[in-house]
């Protein structure tokens, strides 16, 4: 019964791989597939510890407890690596926005009105504030 969620994540988690070897994603949706990868690996993390702790003491072999204790290192180091990647592929998404606003003000002619310039630059005032918003929001901030 609890190999359902595990395996639904993990096909999901498949399908999100695959969509991520696109050459042409943008910062923030690095940043979504980091998140998505990172809680893919927790919940390998999980399954694998819960596995170990199912060992039953009276009979478990060592090559038993070895193979599970191994599983969920595994497990500890790819999300030790997402985990970093997460952090990377934020501040890269923020970054980004930021910089796509500068340049689209700076892109702005003289004469343009506060009113034709806060229009022409809502994409790029959007874009950053859902970056801003998803790294706080890893962060816990």
């Amino acid at each position: 019964m609890k190999r359902f969620p595990v395996i639904g994540v993990l096909c999901v988690g498949a399908v999100l791989g695959l969509s991520a070897c696109s050459d042409d994603s943008s910062p923030a949706e690095e940043a979504s597939q980091a998140a998505a990868d990172l809680c893919t690996d927790l919940n390998a993390l999980k399954a694998d510890n819960a596995k170990l702790k199912a060992l039953n003491p009276a009979n478990a072999t060592k090559d038993q407890v070895k193979d599970a204790y191994e599983a969920v290192q595994k497990d500890w180091e790819n999300v030790k690596e997402n985990a970093t990647q997460l952090k990377d592929a934020e501040r890269a998404a923020v970054q980004s926005a930021a910089e796509n606003l500068k340049k689209s003000y700076q892109d702005l002619p003289g004469d343009t009105t506060g009113k034709d310039a806060r229009t022409q630059l809502q994409p790029q005032i959007e874009q950053l504030d859902q970056a801003t918003t998803a790294a706080a929001t890893g962060l816990r901030c």
